[in-house]
């Protein structure tokens, strides 16, 4: 799926993408817990990739993370600007993050990889790799179930993972999985967080 097609999606959704899940009371705390937990082991700039509404960017942030955020939409980046003026944020797509080769210590992408078609996600992985320096964490927040399983939901078109596979591109891409959380919330889709560093 081309970049524009997500990018006009959401663009026509922005607000109400804010609205309903642009704060952290919006979502659960079990994945505040473990963003939280995951940015603690982080060392060095940190990006949001896919930052969308920048609540997550702010509250790492407010933390006292050193972090940017970056969104294919502009909407989303000017709103964020507006409501996180102190944090910066910039219009940039996954992927080319547009930062020199080995400068991340982490990177965040927090449900930011659900909608890209499977066989672009390796480029995407790659590019991350290239970005992050060796040793650096990357966290993906992503629908649990069957791999490169595709569902319309409310935007357009998204994908499923299941961790096995997910973890095999990322070891291709020179990673090397830590952790994998699953949680399955009454009435949503299979919830997953998994967490991975880069190789020497």
């Amino acid at each position: 799926m081309a970049d524009w097609h997500i990018r006009a999606a959401y663009a026509q959704r922005a607000d109400e993408y804010t609205r309903l899940l642009g704060s952290l009371e919006d979502l659960h705390p079990l994945d505040r817990r473990c963003v939280e937990s995951w940015s603690n082991e982080v060392c060095g700039y940190l990006l949001d990739a896919g930052c969308g509404p920048g609540h997550w960017t702010n509250f790492l942030h407010q933390r006292g993370v050193n972090i940017e955020g970056i969104d294919l939409v502009p909407e989303f980046i000017a709103g964020a600007q507006d409501r996180f003026p102190e944090v910066p944020f910039r219009v940039a797509s996954l992927r080319d993050l547009s930062v020199p080769d080995g400068t991340l210590g982490g990177v965040l992408a927090w449900y930011s990889l659900i909608h890209v078609p499977p066989d672009e996600l390796p480029a995407i992985l790659a590019e991350f790799a290239r970005a992050l320096a060796p040793g650096g964490r990357l966290l993906i927040g992503y629908f649990d179930g069957v791999a490169a399983e595709a569902f319309p939901p409310v935007v357009t078109t998204a994908y499923c993972w299941s961790a096995q596979q997910l973890g095999r591109l990322l070891n291709e891409s020179g990673f090397a999985v830590l952790a994998v959380q699953t949680r399955q919330d009454p009435g949503r889709r299979p919830h997953a967080a998994l967490s991975a560093v880069l190789r020497p």
